[in-house]
């Protein structure tokens, strides 16, 4: 699902220059759940970033599900990320202003899939358990349903790929639990395929594999 070669990413130039992966490989098959684990500044977000098509890398390869995506068009890469990756984030990133129900319905809406994923919206919100957060504002839940909600927005449009950076660094240690469980349940009953960065030790036991960074380089797998 995941192959990259020799990725590097340097930013700044000169004496400047910052070498924040230097020359990465790694695969990550399909249905697998895997922690890309390491110190502050080891690279992680900078990975997720770059396997995400959030950022460009300065070197290297990325191909995802069979797709050489550093040879798409800027168009064709954002595409690419609506319809065949999901991101969660440390912070929510929901619309204040927007309930629930349609914060996780954007994403369908900007795939023209409005009516065919309308009913869709409801059931992953009732499989996340949020039926009784439908017609809720984000600022009258809490911080872990909060996160369940960013899941299932980064979800609807059934991604290849779920991608989530620091998910629980936000939320006490039992909503961090629920959801960290429950990738757990969507990487099991769904097969999702599932990169996470996590600086928490305790959150190898929920996944497949862990990828360790240590300045910018793989340390073990």
């Amino acid at each position: 699902m995941i192959k990259v070669q020799n990725l590097k990413k340097v930013y700044g130039k000169g004496k400047m220059a910052t070498h924040a992966l230097k020359g990465v490989s790694l695969e990550v098959n399909s249905g697998e759940f895997v922690a890309v684990m390491g110190r502050s500044g080891s690279g992680k977000s900078t990975l997720l970033h770059l396997l995400g098509l959030l950022d460009s890398p300065t070197d290297g390869e990325i191909y995802l599900n069979g797709n050489n995506i550093l040879k798409l068009s800027a168009e064709q890469q954002a595409n690419f990320r609506l319809s065949q990756l999901g991101y969660v984030f440390q912070e929510f990133s929901l619309l204040t202003e927007m309930t629930i129900w349609e914060n996780v319905y954007i994403p369908a809406m900007c795939l023209g899939r409005a009516d065919q994923y309308r009913q869709k919206d409801r059931d992953i919100l009732v499989t996340i358990g949020l039926e009784a957060c439908l017609n809720r504002y984000p600022y009258e839940i809490s911080g872990g349903e909060q996160q369940r909600a960013s899941i299932a927005r980064a979800i609807m449009n059934q991604p290849k790929i779920l991608f989530a950076d620091e998910p629980t660094a936000s939320l006490d240690v039992n909503s961090a639990r629920n959801v960290l469980e429950l990738f757990k349940k969507l990487n099991r009953e769904s097969n999702q395929t599932i990169v996470m960065v996590t600086h928490e030790p305790e959150d190898k036991k929920y996944v497949d594999r862990v990828i360790w960074l240590s300045e910018g380089q793989i340390s073990e797998t």
